[in-house]
């Protein structure tokens, strides 16, 4: 048998992430159309991407899991979005943190179906449930890291609850981006972002010291 090339590897391997981003691409295409997650068979994501069943099934065990790649890319985006933001940056934190709320807001939107998708599924997948939970257990840890680091600086009150706020910022904010999602056409994006913005920033971040 013939040894395997780096340049035969390199080109599997680049078919192999093609074929993925297909069928990734095929479910985000019925999810936008307005088509519901839980009735979405594989049969329907296999036809739609124009692949083999057994192509599909060699890149991934079934629709759930495509579903968590793809909120697993949005992660990614806004994860790299948030390590940008400097709390002790030079520029007031609340002008700061409303840009940085348009831009998660404008994600959401154009991933809107996704999102919800992965909303839904979360409530009968163990696995997209696991994925879901400790997405925002991630955010949730970031943010603690952060008033806690503020705090020894002295910039964040030392009698904030670093935990309870980071549970509320995340938690509760993931929940009111979707629903502001849900009930808005957009034209309130910019306000709700501000005032995001200013319930973190000034809720915890920079929030009045209750002892004189």
């Amino acid at each position: 048998m013939r040894p395997v090339t780096r340049r035969q590897a390199d080109h599997h391997a680049a078919r192999a992430a093609a074929t993925r981003t297909q069928l990734m691409a095929a479910l985000e295409r019925l999810l936008d159309a307005g088509e519901s997650f839980s009735e979405i068979s594989v049969q329907r994501i296999i036809e739609e991407a124009g692949v083999s069943r057994a192509t599909f099934y060699a890149h991934f065990q079934g629709k759930s899991d495509i579903l968590v790649r793809l909120t697993d890319e949005l992660r990614q985006s806004l994860l790299e979005l948030a390590q940008q933001w400097d709390p002790r940056a030079g520029e007031d934190g609340a002008d700061r943190f409303t840009r940085f709320f348009e831009e998660v807001i404008r994600i959401h939107r154009a991933h809107r179906s996704v999102l919800t998708a992965v909303r839904e599924a979360a409530s009968y997948d163990p696995a997209v449930s696991d994925f879901y939970t400790a997405d925002l257990e991630g955010f949730d840890e970031a943010v603690l890291r952060t008033l806690l680091s503020e705090q020894a600086a002295g910039s964040t009150t030392a009698d904030l609850d670093a935990v309870a706020a980071s549970r509320i910022i995340i938690w509760g904010g993931a929940q009111a981006i979707a629903h502001h999602i849900k009930v808005d056409d957009g034209g309130g994006d910019a306000a709700f972002a501000r005032e995001l913005a200013c319930i973190w920033w000034y809720g915890a971040y920079r929030r009045p010291s209750d002892n004189p």
